[in-house]
């Protein structure tokens, strides 16, 4: 691959995904996109290069793009998230929407699904609290390869040995040979939208909580702003954003700011000044052990 083709190929990701791609990852593409290459029958990885100057040949777009989309998610991921989930954000969402009974939950990179899941199992854990309640999640992301596996729940026994508690193990999920799925329950509380948070998503509405984890880290400083600027007008005054352990919202907007004490937690500016949904409540059980081994 030539300086010229590395060039041309990173202003095409960071165009068609946001991906920046800075220059010593020429290996990373070769690695990732010589098997793309070979399913295409094309020889070379300047051939790809060709093509995709050439424009119109949308299923290698979109092989290029999902190839260079990092998709790594597990069960209950670095764990700290879903303790703030189960210990501050719903006790106080339970509590102020305790008249309308309704919560959305957005997952914004779902990848394969384990983010949305451990989140409807964290849900399904409370139900003696939230009987009653209209609850949505919804996993979007990019790539509609990935989706296509979050949908059918199924996992290997190495994915479910990865952040996932036992006894979670097997009160969620069949066993089917060496695989793993997640029953049809639990399959029916998640819809699945496949998203490229480049583009407007105004018309997915309202969510009382939102989950970007480790999407932002891959973005420019002017696109991550624009992203969280659409985001915090996705959310009522008192939703909860929920980043990833490395990110956050610092010189990049006004519209959120964190929450005292509780790390890759934000909220609207306006709610954290005022105190809204961060003081702490009596913590809902959820069975011992979640998200550890």
């Amino acid at each position: 691959m030539t300086p010229s083709e590395f060039e041309f190929l990173k202003n095409f990701l960071k165009t068609r995904s946001g991906l920046v791609l800075s220059n010593d990852k020429q290996y990373l593409v070769e690695s990732r996109l010589l098997p793309i290459a070979r399913n295409a029958k094309l020889e070379t990885l300047s051939a790809v290069i060709q093509q995709l100057q050439r424009s119109g040949n949308r299923a290698l777009e979109t092989d290029v793009i999902e190839a260079m989309t990092t998709n790594e998610s597990f069960f209950f991921r670095d764990k700290t998230p879903f303790d703030h989930f189960i210990e501050t954000m719903l006790p106080a969402l339970l509590e102020s929407r305790g008249m309308r009974k309704q919560l959305k939950v957005w997952c914004a990179a779902a990848s394969t699904g384990q983010e949305p899941y451990s989140l409807a199992i964290c849900l399904k854990e409370q139900a003696a609290k939230i009987g009653g309640w209209r609850l949505k999640i919804l996993g979007t992301d990019l790539s509609q390869e990935v989706l296509e596996k979050a949908k059918t729940g199924l996992y290997s026994q190495f994915e479910v040995q990865r952040g996932l508690p036992i006894q979670m193990l097997l009160k969620y999920f069949e066993q089917k040979g060496d695989i793993w799925q997640i029953n049809a329950g639990m399959r029916a509380m998640i819809e699945w939208k496949k998203l490229n948070l480049l583009e407007n998503f105004n018309h997915l509405g309202e969510f009382d909580i939102i989950f970007c984890r480790n999407v932002l880290i891959y973005f420019d400083q002017a696109t991550k702003s624009d992203i969280l600027g659409r985001l915090a007008k996705s959310m009522p005054d008192d939703g909860f954003l929920v980043l990833g352990a490395a990110e956050t919202v610092v010189g990049l907007t006004d519209a959120f700011k964190p929450v005292p004490g509780k790390r890759g937690l934000f909220q609207k500016k306006q709610a954290v000044q005022a105190g809204t949904g961060t003081v702490d409540r009596p913590r809902l059980a959820v069975g011992a052990g979640i998200g550890t081994r």
